[in-house]
């Protein structure tokens, strides 16, 4: 054997030594990069930290599979690479795309059992190049562990968008929707929030779509506080079992004891949000005869206890530019009854400009009938969540409310120096009793004049929570007008609200996260289709052409003598 020969032998056998060496050593260290500028594919701590204490194998099913319109592929796609870095963190996540239109056969049959199952289609319409084409799209995926299981959102239903905007703000929320939906199964219920009744609050059957969507992570429960009257300090020590008091549109006044019920529940860590109307109107008293109603305030004896706690409550209402619409009958077609919309100016259509947490990311919401906030200063943090439009103001009570007001073209001057008025506040920090230094409603051992550290969150419009009915009486989803077959953010604020209170894991910051993800201008595309062809496909056949003839030619002047 040669000297050259060996010396291959040798290099040959390092070679093969390395590359065992490195194979062993990768499965052992696993180390994924992510090299998106956005890190689009790092996962949050939080959702780490979820993943990791999955113990059983949890399987989802995602519907994003088949032939659909070319912008759900890249939702597809951003969907398949984040399930992939939840597998390369936890074996146990075990992932599959299906078409559950597949079978023509069964089509139908499918289709209404995922409606019954609140897992509503996608009808997408797009237009390339004059051609139309539509496709009925499930965007959702169903998560199961051991036997629960739960529906996982992908797409969000947002007003006034294209396809491509929308695809662009799902996949912003593709992390939240996933780690929540893991967390909501593989963890049992521990936080607990009661209903606060006894004071004309809204009905259950009008707040069903909340309870229903609450109900997925938390105990939920009905507190009266009608027991006050006659056993305070029993009822004070009931409510402290639980972890945070919704008081969703009281309608009558608060005696005192109740109302030291729950400023010593939020002086002993209890979270709250308060959700109030200091007008007494309702859309409802429109419709009569003369299509009017008055509007005067109401007074629930809270103003003394928010002062203290670091906000007002004006009993005015906000008028915004910025409305939106009310479906009014405005004659017939045929033997239907024709409906034209307008702007209810008095229906604020608030869009968040807010960057925090609760409110970053999520749809404009549907206030009515609002009221304003004023902030005061005292030591407790408070940050405006909502707040109107640059174009509204407040009108001041008692107030005549007509229907005929939608005829009226505001002139934008009028609201000069009078926008940006906050609708709902964030209140962080020490509280203090609004008891502290006067007299008690009745004795109280434990009495607290401050609380540690806590939260809250103020809304002044009641019918933020208020589900619609259908004709059958049935609660409709929060959100959805169905006079005007609109969707509004309500809910999502509302459930972001409850978890960023109640979270201790710190899964509502995932919502923070921001996704660059590019999207075509398709007015472009189309005026620059010609060239876009020449340039993708017609460029590189020219450039291989020119080196073949190049090198055929060298090579036989080479090799043809």
């Amino acid at each position: 054997m040669t000297k050259a020969a060996k010396n291959n032998r040798k290099s040959l056998l390092v070679l093969v030594v390395i590359l065992i060496l490195i194979n062993l050593a990768a499965s052992r260290i696993f180390k994924r990069f992510d090299l998106t500028a956005d890190n689009r594919y790092t996962l949050s701590a939080t959702s780490l930290d979820i993943v990791n204490n999955i113990a059983e194998p949890l399987y989802i099913d995602v519907f994003l599979e088949g032939e659909f319109p070319g912008e759900f592929t890249k939702l597809q796609t951003e969907t398949q690479q984040l399930l992939e870095e939840f597998k390369a963190q936890n074996p146990n996540i075990i992932f599959q795309f299906v078409n559950p239109l597949e079978n023509d056969d069964e089509r139908e049959a499918i289709i209404e059992s995922f409606l019954q199952r609140g897992l509503t289609p996608v009808n997408v319409t797009l237009a390339d190049k004059g051609k139309q084409t539509q496709e009925i799209v499930f965007p959702w995926a169903i998560a199961t562990y051991g036997e629960r299981s739960v529906k996982i959102p992908l797409l969000k239903n947002s007003m006034n968008e294209s396809t491509a905007e929308k695809v662009v703000s799902s996949v912003q929320h593709l992390e939240y929707a996933f780690a929540n939906g893991f967390n909501t199964i593989s963890n049992d219920k521990e936080k607990k929030i009661a209903v606060i009744k006894g004071n004309g609050q809204l009905h259950d059957l009008l707040m069903a779509d909340f309870i229903r969507n609450v109900r997925e992570n938390y105990f939920i429960g009905t507190f009266t506080l009608d027991s006050v009257a006659i056993k305070p300090n029993e009822s004070l020590k009931y409510l402290q079992k639980y972890d945070l008091a919704i008081i969703a549109k009281p309608t009558e006044a608060f005696s005192d004891e109740e109302k030291m019920v729950l400023d010593q529940f939020v002086m002993n860590g209890g979270k709250s949000l308060w959700l109030i109307d200091q007008v007494a109107i309702e859309m409802d008293s429109l419709y009569n005869e003369y299509g009017s109603t008055l509007a005067y305030p109401r007074d629930l004896n809270l103003n003394d206890m928010f002062f203290k706690y670091g906000i007002r409550i004006n009993p005015v209402l906000v008028k915004d530019v910025m409305a939106t619409p009310i479906a009014l009958a405005t004659g017939e077609t045929g033997s239907a009854t024709q409906y034209t919309q307008y702007p209810w100016f008095y229906s604020p259509w608030i869009y968040p400009t807010a960057k925090h947490p609760i409110v970053n990311n999520i749809d404009g919401l549907k206030f009515e009938f609002a009221n304003s906030i004023d902030i005061l200063k005292n030591d407790v943090s408070k940050t405006v969540l909502l707040q109107s439009s640059q174009y509204s103001k407040p009108i001041g009570t008692p107030v005549e409310v007509a229907l005929e007001m939608v005829q009226d073209r505001p002139d934008q001057s009028e609201f000069a120096n009078s926008g940006a008025i906050p609708l709902a506040v964030l209140l962080e920090g020490n509280f203090k009793s609004v008891y502290e230094n006067r007299v008690l409603p009745f004795p109280e051992s434990s009495f607290k004049r401050s609380s540690s550290a806590n939260k809250m969150i103020v809304v002044a419009d009641g019918d933020i929570i208020r589900n619609q009915l259908d004709k059958d009486f049935r609660p409709m989803e929060l959100g959805f007008d169905k006079w005007t077959n609109k969707l509004y953010g309500n809910k999502e604020f509302l459930m972001n609200s409850v978890n960023y209170l109640l979270d201790d894991t710190g899964l509502i910051n995932i919502r923070s996260k921001h996704v660059e993800l590019p999207v075509l201008d398709q007015e472009q595309v189309y005026a620059n289709y010609t060239r876009t062809q020449v340039i993708t496909v017609g460029v590189p056949l020219l450039v291989l052409l020119v080196f073949g003839f190049t090198f055929t030619f060298l090579r036989s002047r080479k090799y043809g003598r």
